[in-house]
């Protein structure tokens, strides 16, 4: 069953996804990020060239040709599925696919409407029998 954990009061949900998809490379782990639309997906890249200030996340698109091979693959786009070890989510709704993932990180911002979508995922989660973990980020740093 897929393990899923929300990360809430993210004051920047772009960052925070970075630094887990670090984290989970440090581990050795592949990552998908599943962005709301072209534009995220967009403004996600950009922002990966330069996270950490001193490297970057190997990354790319789903349909790039060398996805097979790239740890992070950020993508508006449902298909093609490359791996099935960590989802990141950054779609207002749940992934369909979230399911054939090993582990699905949700996070979740500070503002209203994101954390009442927030909240929507997490019962939709919770009603079909996952155990859901949370960490609040207002508490402490993320990690993975």
């Amino acid at each position: 069953m897929t393990q899923i954990d929300f990360y809430s009061h993210a004051d920047n949900k772009l960052q925070v996804a970075c630094s887990l998809s670090a984290q989970a490379l440090e581990r050795g782990l592949r990552v998908m990020i599943y962005t709301a639309d072209a534009d995220a997906t967009d403004k996600l890249d950009k922002l990966m060239w330069c996270y950490p200030a001193i490297g970057f996340i190997p990354h790319c698109r789903a349909t790039d040709r060398l996805a097979e091979e790239t740890p992070v693959i950020i993508d508006h786009l449902a298909e093609p599925l490359l791996h099935d070890q960590v989802l990141l989510n950054l779609h207002p709704a749940f992934p369909p696919f979230f399911s054939r993932f090993q582990r699905l990180i949700e996070i979740v911002g500070t503002d209203e409407k994101d954390s009442q979508a927030g909240r929507e995922r997490f019962r939709f989660y919770r009603d079909r029998g996952y155990e859901v973990r949370h960490h609040d980020l207002s508490q402490s740093p993320g990690s993975l």
